[in-house]
């Protein structure tokens, strides 16, 4: 990476962070650029140079967030997982841990999910995680997107009853959740 695109990258990262410490704070149709500016310590036409608005900056900003989660996941040994990978706590307590440290955000993407192209961000963590994992465990082409569906459908529906608490209840209260309830169906 050559000095200018590290400059742009650090300018970006000073505004997804900078937006990330005003979601906690305020609502999302409330944020305006002067404020994310003000925050990043940045002016506005900057901010205009890497978004055309407060919506792409999320956008951005969740994709930071995701990455985040992948990369602390891109050392997985896969050949060391068990049956219930998907949700197991290993890989549970990282995750759910990011969402309620970014709870305004992913509350937001969840409710204006029609603004962002969620669907890419979910390909890309089916490529990168949820297919290889399905596959280490002989699971067809076929059948990968029916299995997926059944683990994942569940799993967001808890998740996003506890982000709509406020993520209230403790990380590993909502890992036993999901486990206790995978593991019944896989013991039935």
């Amino acid at each position: 990476m050559n000095k200018q695109e590290s400059k742009y990258q650090n300018t970006a990262s000073l505004m997804d962070e900078a937006f990330l410490l005003l979601l906690e704070k305020k609502d999302y149709d409330r944020i305006t650029v002067k404020e994310i500016c003000e925050k990043a310590g940045v002016n506005r036409t900057t901010f205009y140079l890497h978004y055309e608005s407060v919506n792409d900056l999320l956008e951005e900003t969740i994709s930071m967030i995701n990455k985040r989660f992948t990369d602390s996941l891109s050392t997985v040994d896969w050949g060391d997982l068990r049956k219930e990978v998907l949700t197991s706590e290993k890989y549970l307590k990282p995750y759910l841990t990011l969402i309620k440290e970014n709870k305004r955000a992913y509350r937001v993407v969840r409710q204006k999910g029609n603004l962002f192209n969620t669907k890419d961000a979910f390909d890309g963590l089916y490529r990168t995680l949820f297919s290889p994992a399905l596959s280490h465990f002989g699971v067809s082409e076929r059948d990968k997107k029916y299995v997926l569906a059944f683990y994942t459908q569940g799993t967001v529906a808890i998740i996003e009853e506890w982000i709509d608490g406020n993520c209230k209840d403790d990380v590993d209260i909502i890992i036993g959740l999901i486990m206790k309830h995978t593991l019944a169906y896989e013991n039935s």
